[in-house]
């Protein structure tokens, strides 16, 4: 009996020493499938596996986000690389009350922006006198938009733009009325496209290859915090080889759908198909493109004001706790 009880008490000192192993990380996202890989880390318990502890909040919009993520309220956030670059380089919707030193530590996504518009606007010349929407003015996908619009000769004075926060806002204000026109972030477009909004333009086939989604930080806490940072890179790089693996679609399926309750199965094997069996969506590996950046950087030096001419993707990139993340197998468990 004493041996028993010996052997309950050890057991419970070596989870509480595992639960107190796991490091606290808060991370802020945009709403929407592309968290896809953080919901399958967490409800696989891979963050756990690799000893942090994930808080997941969602923002508004990409100046809450980033003023907050500066400001050290949050950890890490996966936001658009456009945002990174936009406020290291002075040109972000807002000035920061304190300088900026963020780095994009790995990829998420690419490509997967659609131009998505309401069923009586068939062509971008559609548009003019119309509402279309952004998250902000002059940092996201914003520029896309203003770029598309402008190879069709619909010019920025030729609409009204409307600052909407994050693709599901936007989708929602869409789907009202409110706005004719937005771009959305894959898998966001396969609700509207299915109620009869349809797509009348695609950041792949305009540009090629785009660096959407990136998982960012601040250079002091990655410094500080370079556990933590490896750990979590190594559970989404875990969680991206997780939801590639066909024998594991139909539980993926079932994570999506828990995390977005009002998905039904159909939409959810869309977004698979979309996210997970073409050239664009979640990156392998979660390996940032260096080609998708610079298609970030022309964009950015084309419309961004004060205009600078950026050219060097690595600038705003180091992949040193990635290539550690990925190099370093976690401990064994049973997930």
């Amino acid at each position: 009996m004493l041996q028993k009880k010996m052997v309950v008490f050890c057991f419970a000192l070596s989870a509480a020493g595992a639960a107190h192993a796991q490091q606290p990380i808060e991370l802020i996202s945009f709403g929407g499938g592309a968290n896809w890989p953080v919901w399958t880390a967490m409800d696989k318990g891979l963050f756990a596996k690799h000893g942090v502890a994930v808080k997941q909040t969602f923002t508004p919009n990409s100046v809450f986000q980033m003023e907050n993520l500066v400001a050290g309220k949050f950890d890490i956030a996966t936001t658009a690389l456009d945002n990174v670059v936009a406020y290291m380089e002075g040109q972000g919707e807002v000035e920061l009350k304190t300088q900026p030193d963020l780095f994009a530590f790995m990829g998420g996504y690419a490509g997967g922006l659609r131009l998505d518009a309401a069923p009586d606007i068939k062509t971008i010349a559609d548009l003019k006198g119309k509402s279309v929407g952004v998250d902000a003015a002059t940092t996201g996908f914003a520029f896309i938009l203003y770029k598309m619009l402008a190879m069709k000769g619909v010019r920025m004075d030729d609409y009204k733009i409307e600052k909407l926060g994050g693709t599901p806002n936007r989708v929602k204000a869409l789907m009202e009325g409110k706005i004719a026109a937005t771009m959305v972030s894959s898998p966001s477009e396969v609700l509207p496209e299915s109620k009869g909004f349809h797509r009348i333009a695609d950041t792949t086939k305009t540009f090629g290859a785009y660096q959407t989604s990136v998982g960012t930080t601040r250079r002091a806490w990655a410094k500080e915090n370079k556990a933590r940072l490896v750990g979590f890179i190594g559970a989404y790089v875990e969680a991206i080889d997780w939801l590639y693996d066909p024998r594991h679609k139909a539980e993926a399926l079932a994570i999506y759908m828990k995390h977005l309750k009002d998905a039904p199965k159909q939409a959810a094997e869309q977004s698979y198909k979309i996210m997970l069996s073409g050239s664009e969506g979640f990156q392998k590996k979660a390996k940032i493109s260096l080609r998708g950046a610079r298609t970030v950087l022309k964009l950015r030096s084309e419309y961004a004001k004060p205009q600078k001419d950026l050219k060097d993707p690595r600038k705003y990139i180091d992949e040193t706790y990635y290539r550690e993340a990925v190099k370093r197998p976690a401990k064994k468990s049973e997930t």
